[in-house]
């Protein structure tokens, strides 16, 4: 199951007939692994003898796609770190298995590869939790992808290691599967089944992790170990866990892990991020600031949005309330098309309003007297939309009947102010890129070519709602856009802040030396304080950017030896992050063109990356070249923070 999902082009029918055929070097396998992770059986020497065996096996298998199967088989027992194949909880067999894999040594993994992942197997359910460093926060998320969820997680794992990057060294991410579907299952009996797998994955996790006690390093108990303390393990909420928060730092006291309730960030006791609206505010900072640099305040005149996402969500609840003025004339989510041609903006503001508030709320729930002339709300799951002339005339569309994914194309494409993305998916693409390439099968037929995008600007408080390769063809055509990690940054950012002030208080309060109510209430009244902070890192991002990019002495052939700089440090991989090759970068400076503000953004990531490095390093010389580069591209953003 692992192999499949790292991406081997073999299914896995023919994995596992493969090793039926080759039932000798199966047991071989088996062996090995006992060899190397059983506790009471463990021994280097065997281990080593019976890899031997498994080589001269592979020596005389004469068919090359049964032999890259049984390779990889035994090349990723070799990157096994860590297992709880052998451990017991209760005295009994625990109902899921976990691994820990050095990832740079599985065998054909897609870039970039993670510093380390955990992959946990249960009959119930699947998952996979991937970080870019010892140090690395990033959310859970409940995925819905059961052939590619690794997939799925190491793109997203990638956009929070750069959004990570301005806040703290590395990212992570992690996802699980349920393999059983709602059926006779009422909706709460479904969802306590669901919690559960959730946290029998997050037990998955913490029974390869570390705990520290007392400031000391101790191990998990039957587990034998190849790799380093590795005490540090944050989770998050995400995608359809944003109410599990209390459910894993229950684990995390079951565990008696180090962290408490810093475990998992946003739970009772920590910073409900969509009562503060906190990602949508600072997102928000985002499309204000690309407004601003037209010459328009979106907080003091109307201005035309379409979206993704519906009132009940986080991002684009909270998003479409930040501005009295917003004339919403378009959103659609996995169920409804929302369209009002010509909205008046007091009226649709206060109905906005009303449906945030309401628990639970969809688009159907719009009153349709407030809808304007030729408007509505149509289920995606019809055949045939019929539309209006209104509708017509502001999608530009001709015929009066469309299927919902035209008309969500339609709508992607519309002549409007801001494009609002606080939904789930990758709608927007490079010309250059196919759908395959994009990883997000379920939008295959909703998805439009940057190039054919009219909108002004797009605002990404979602993840991934544009392809890096999209955001460059979009900005390079005269659109106005950061990144998803830029833009939607200060959810992670507020989370750092409720972790490290748990962790700095968790001391005194393990101690009794400052009872756990009041640091609860001390954490509720820094609120309004820590919201500050993570909003003035938003707005130094987009400062930062827009001055590297307006500076006239930061031309192409500057970033060009920058990108070069952070490739020689071993920071970046100039294709993995699509940055221009040395032709494109010739091409732009012979064009008079810059670097667009979605790789400027990248740089600006990866140069914060240098900076903690540098700091980190006594090494005159190499301080010298952190002073002479770094506060050279991003002045303003470095001088206020080092």
């Amino acid at each position: 199951t692992y192999l499949h999902q790292t991406g081997i082009s073999y299914g896995k029918e023919y994995a596992q007939l493969t090793l039926i055929k080759h039932y000798k070097f199966t047991e071989l396998l088996v062996k090995l692994f006992s060899a190397l992770f059983d506790p009471e059986l463990y021994s280097k020497k065997l281990a080593k003898s019976i890899g031997k065996d498994l080589e001269n096996y592979l020596d005389v298998v004469s068919n090359s796609t049964e032999d890259k199967v049984l390779r990889n088989m035994y090349q990723i027992i070799k990157a096994i770190t860590r297992t709880n194949f052998y451990q017991t909880r209760d005295d009994a067999i625990k109902p899921y298995i976990s691994f820990k894999f050095d990832s740079h040594k599985v065998p054909d993994l897609p870039l970039p590869r993670p510093y380390a992942e955990i992959f946990i197997y249960s009959n119930e359910f699947e998952g996979i939790h991937l970080r870019g460093g010892k140090v690395a926060r990033g959310g859970i998320r409940w995925s819905d992808r059961g052939e590619d969820y690794r997939l799925e997680v190491l793109g997203l794992m990638k956009a929070q290691m750069a959004k990570n990057a301005v806040i703290v060294p590395v990212g992570s991410k992690g996802c699980f599967f349920v393999k059983f579907e709602q059926g006779h299952f009422s909706r709460t009996e479904y969802m306590v089944k669901v919690v559960e797998c959730y946290q029998n994955f997050l037990r998955g996790l913490l029974d390869l992790t570390d705990n520290l006690v007392n400031g000391e390093i101790v191990r998990p108990a039957k587990t034998v170990i190849y790799d380093h303390d590795d005490p540090y393990l944050v989770v998050a909420a995400d995608k359809g866990t944003a109410s599990f928060s209390d459910y894993a730092n229950h684990v995390s006291l079951e565990y008696n892990f180090w962290l408490g309730d810093a475990f998992a960030s946003g739970g009772s006791v920590g910073y409900d991020h969509k009562k503060m609206g906190i990602t949508a505010k600072g997102a928000w900072i985002s499309a204000r600031s690309h407004f601003y640099d037209m010459g328009r305040d979106i907080q003091s005149e109307p201005f035309t949005v379409i979206g993704i996402g519906d009132m009940s969500g986080d991002v684009f609840g909270n998003g479409m309330l930040l501005s009295k003025y917003i004339k919403l004339v378009a959103a659609f989510n996995h169920m409804h098309i929302f369209i009002d041609p010509n909205p008046d903006f007091k009226t649709s503001y206060k109905e906005r309003q009303r449906l945030f508030n309401m628990p639970g709320s969809k688009w159907s729930d719009y009153n349709p007297e407030l809808i304007s002339k030729g408007g509505g709300v149509f289920e995606r799951s019809a055949k045939i939309i019929d539309i209006s002339k209104e509708i017509q005339s502001l999608l530009g569309l001709e015929s009066n009947s469309v299927t919902p994914n035209d008309l969500i194309k339609a709508i992607l494409k519309a002549d409007v102010d801001l494009l609002w993305n606080g939904g789930i998916g990758t709608y927007i693409k490079a010309l250059s890129e196919n759908n395959a390439d994009i990883g997000d099968k379920s939008n295959d037929n909703l998805r439009c070519d940057a190039r054919d995008i009219r909108t002004k600007v797009i605002c990404e408080g979602g993840n991934l709602g544009v392809s890096q390769l999209g955001r460059i063809e979009y900005a390079l055509c005269g659109g106005h856009i950061n990144t998803d990690f830029i833009d939607n940054s200060a959810g992670v950012d507020c989370s750092d802040h409720e972790v490290n002030i748990k962790i700095a208080l968790n001391m005194s309060t393990s101690s009794g030396s400052f009872p756990v109510e009041e640091r609860n209430y001390l954490l509720q009244q820094m609120t309004g304080q820590v919201e500050e902070l993570v909003l003035t890192d938003n707005y130094d991002q987009n400062q930062a950017i827009t001055i590297a990019q307006r500076t006239p002495v930061l031309n192409i052939e500057n970033f060009g030896q920058l990108i070069r700089n952070l490739e020689k440090e071993g920071l970046l991989n100039r294709e993995v992050e699509f940055l221009p090759a040395l032709s494109e970068l010739s091409r732009r400076a012979i064009a008079r063109e810059k670097i667009t503000r979605p790789e400027l953004a990248v740089l600006l990531s990866y140069s914060k990356m240098l900076v903690v490095k540098q700091l980190m390093c006594s090494n005159i010389a190499e301080a010298n070249y952190f002073q002479k580069y770094l506060f050279n591209y991003f002045p303003h953003l470095m001088r206020d923070k080092f």
